[in-house]
């Protein structure tokens, strides 16, 4: 029952970079608003910038430069989607969305300036033709269990498989921030398959992170 507010006040006295996994975006600003030291998004209903930060360095690590890219995301706007969406808007690439009726783009909650630096598809596999980046997230995120037999219908047709990978461009990679479900938004030949990139997704995490706490720490990157 403590406000968060006073909970801040506290922590960020005893800590020098604080991390927090919530629900509400909202939550994590009150926090950061009264806090002495950086507050990270782990992870908000809304945004999930610290998984973005890691899948540009997996592509760059894999491909290069992402200016001027194309990202295809299947499936639900949720916090990933968002977040793709801020990224596309700060390092100039595309995204290309594609999700079902009712699940479309939302510009308020990704709080993006415009449609400049994305599109919206109704059929995924034109969102996914010439896409440099292929990627998708679960159906149904964290806290919204409720609706999972819903979801399950609606998205049913939005599956990342292996038809949809030959319309992207050659050389494009598969991500996936996981835990992965493999028969519903992904099959196991995409995510199992010489185009996925996941673990290395994956391990990057550690990496993208290390090198977040020491850009906050030091106000800089060693050298």
């Amino acid at each position: 029952g403590e406000p968060v507010e006073d909970a801040a006040q506290v922590i960020s006295r005893m800590s020098d970079v604080v991390m927090i996994r919530t629900f509400e975006q909202t939550i994590i600003e009150r926090f950061a608003a009264n806090s002495r030291v950086p507050v990270i998004n782990g992870l908000t209903n809304e945004f999930h910038p610290c998984q973005i930060l890691t899948d540009v360095f997996t592509w760059i690590e894999h491909r290069g430069c992402i200016q001027g890219k194309t990202v295809a995301w299947i499936g639900d706007t949720n916090n990933m989607c968002n977040t793709w969406l801020q990224a596309a808007e700060l390092l100039d690439f595309k995204v290309n969305v594609s999700s079902p009726k009712g699940y479309e783009v939302d510009l308020e909650i990704a709080n993006i300036s415009g449609n400049s630096h994305f599109e919206q598809f109704s059929d995924p596999m034109e969102a996914a033709r010439g896409a440099h980046i292929i990627t998708t997230d679960v159906w149904t995120s964290m806290g919204f269990e409720a609706e999972n037999e819903i979801r399950m219908r609606d998205f049913k047709d939005f599956q990342v498989d292996a038809d949809m990978m030959c319309v992207a461009d050659k050389d494009a990679v598969f991500m996936h921030c996981l835990p992965a479900h493999r028969g519903e938004e992904v099959t196991a030949e995409v995510i199992d398959g010489p185009q996925s990139v996941v673990w290395d997704e994956a391990e990057n995490r550690l990496h993208a992170q290390k090198a977040l706490l020491e850009f906050l720490l030091l106000g800089q990157l060693a050298s």
